[in-house]
Parts: C-alpha cells; sequence; structure tokens
C-alpha cells in the first residue's frame, strides 16, 4: 500500500512506519518539522503547515490510505491558555485539510485512520467502557471528540474511515514509562493520589500491529480501543513495575502535589478510564500481551538482568 502519514515523527509514528516499511509499504510523510523524519530510511519527508493541503494535496491521487497521526504533544509543555488551544487547533485544522484536500482531487483512496484517545470518555469510575460508551464532557475528552470529528466528513464520500481511541502506551522510548522508571530506581516509587484510577495500558507492539491489522482488514470501519483487554489500577501497575525492577513500591506523592506540579497536565495520570478493546478482539485480534506483568517484563527485563537485579 501507499500510505500517507501526516504527523509520522512521534513516538507512534515512528514504530509504526518502521513495522509498515517492513512489510514492504510505501510510506509518506507529512511533518511541520522535516528534520525530525532524518532517522525514518525509506521514507519520503514532505513539509507542510499543519492547517493547509497547499504542497502536498497531489499526494492524495496516489495514496491507498491515510493514517492521520497530527496533533501537538499533550505533555511536553504545562498547560496555560494558549497551549490548550494549540493542543486542540493542531489536532482539528490538520483534520479539516486532509478532508479538503480528499475533496478537491480525485483520488483511490481506501481508507483514512484517525487518532484519538481513550481520554474520549471523560474521567471514568469502575465502569467498563467499550467503544459504544459517550463521549465524557472535560477538556481531554472535548480534544478527542473534536479529533475524531476532524475527518469525519469523508465517511460520506464512501471512505472508509477508522478511529483508534489509544490508551497509555508501554515502551522505554517515550511516553509515561520512562518518567516512572527513574523515582522506582531511587527507591522513591509509590502511588500517584489515591492509586485508585484505572489505567488503560497497551505494549507498544500491539498499538502497532493493531493499526495495521486494523488499516489493512476491510470490515474495519469506526472507533476501536487500542487498550490491552486488561486495564489495571495505579495501584496495581505501581506495584506490579517495582516487581518487575525489583524495587519497592511505597513512596506516595499526593494528589495537590501533582497538581502543584503539572498543573491542569495531573490529570492523565491522576484521572483515567476503564476502557477495554473489544470492538477490536470481536474483530479478531489477538493481542501479544494481554496482562500487565508480562508486558513490562518484555520491555524491561534486561535492563533489569543488566543492573544486577
Amino acid at each position: 500500500m501507499n500510505i500517507l502519514i501526516p504527523g509520522g515523527t512521534g513516538l507512534i509514528g515512528n514504530a509504526f512506519i518502521k513495522a509498515l516499511l517492513a512489510a514492504g509499504d510505501e510510506v509518506w510523510v507529512l511533518s511541520r518539522n522535516p528534520e525530525k523524519a532524518r532517522t525514518l530510511v525509506g521514507v519520503k519527508v514532505f513539509r507542510w503547515d499543519g492547517k493547509t493541503p497547499q504542497g502536498w494535496e497531489n499526494l492524495i491521487e496516489q495514496a491507498d490510505a491515510i493514517v492521520n497521526l497530527s496533533g501537538e504533544n499533550l505533555v511536553a509543555d504545562p498547560w496555560t491558555a494558549d497551549r490548550k488551544r494549540l493542543i486542540l487547533t493542531s489536532r482539528v485544522d490538520s483534520g479539516h485539510a486532509i478532508v479538503t484536500a480528499i475533496k478537491n482531487n480525485p483520488h483511490r483512496l481506501q481508507v483514512l485512520m484517525q487518532a484519538s484517545a481513550v481520554g474520549y470518555y471523560g474521567p471514568g469510575d469502575d465502569r467498563i467502557l467499550d467503544e459504544a460508551s459517550p463521549a465524557g464532557s472535560d477538556y481531554l475528552a472535548q480534544i478527542c471528540t473534536e479529533w475524531e470529528a476532524s475527518t469525519q466528513p469523508v465517511e460520506v464520500m464512501g471512505i472508509r474511515r477508522v478511529v483508534i481511541r489509544t490508551g497509555l502506551i508501554e515502551t522505554t522510548a517515550g511516553g509515561m514509562l520512562p518518567r516512572l522508571l527513574l523515582p522506582f530506581r531511587l527507591f522513591v516509587g509509590g502511588p500517584l493520589g489515591n492509586a485508585r484510577q484505572w489505567w488503560s495500558w497497551i505494549h507498544l507492539l500491539d498499538e502497532v500491529d493493531a493499526m495495521i491489522f486494523l488499516l489493512k482488514n476491510p470490515s474495519a470501519q469506526g472507533a476501536y480501543n487500542l487498550t490491552a483487554p486488561e486495564p489495571v489500577r495505579m495501584s496495581e501497575f505501581g506495584r506490579t513495575l517495582g516487581k518487575v525492577l525489583q524495587k519497592p513500591y511505597w513512596f506516595p506523592v499526593p494528589a495537590f502535589g501533582l497538581k502543584l506540579l503539572l498543573g491542569e497536565m495531573s490529570k492523565i495520570v491522576l484521572e483515567g478510564q476503564r476502557a477495554v478493546p473489544r470492538r477490536l478482539q470481536d474483530l479478531g485480534y489477538h493481542f501479544h500481551f494481554t496482562q500487565l506483568e508480562p508486558a513490562l517484563k518484555d520491555l524491561l527485563g534486561k535492563s533489569v538482568e543488566s543492573s544486577g537485579g
């Protein structure tokens, strides 16, 4: 397949692109900062402004699929009012630009994959949330709702659209896990807030493989939760991480401390959702990692062995 990926230089994009290239697919990346894509060997990179189709819309005529991963990093900077606007507009504007490009050009596009997150459901309690669960009403839910809606018009053009609502990605290459490792290795790992919040996690390998599965499966359409089948509370995540690292889990970080340090961004770790991948499993995807401990051992086993336990 010829696959066009707006915003393909991030954590998910890098791993996804490597898997596509290994499968023999042709990959083109749209980036506001093409220099970030220099490490992606075998990929054609095109600069864009994230707002318009100018300079790249002719690629639509050659593309079989678009995978829209565009959007400012949620945790790169504090959530000031300006930053929050940029996080939202970077997602919505890019989606609108993609729709405009498709409308304006003859194309043979088969599928559009739209990124989103389980934050779509808002702060959850103990309810199990599948793809039929309603959207929340907080800031993160608003982002996800508008992000998803930005490319919805392609459906009336007869294009298959897949929305991926991703959970907390587990990888040592970035995201949340490396930030948790340091305090544990300094023997001060412990509960965050009341530690009862649900964390819907997924190993990066499953994230990538599920994306490819949905992209190339003509039966896949609509929203899919990309989370492991067994979400865990923060307390279980911490205890399991401590067990794998052979470090104690004891030093609590109160919610007010995280709020002082991170501001509104603390919602990402203090609030969560008990999301499950019901539609993904119903479609026939088989996870590499359904439970947290084997997933963390896969990611951290070598580093634990090299540190002597």
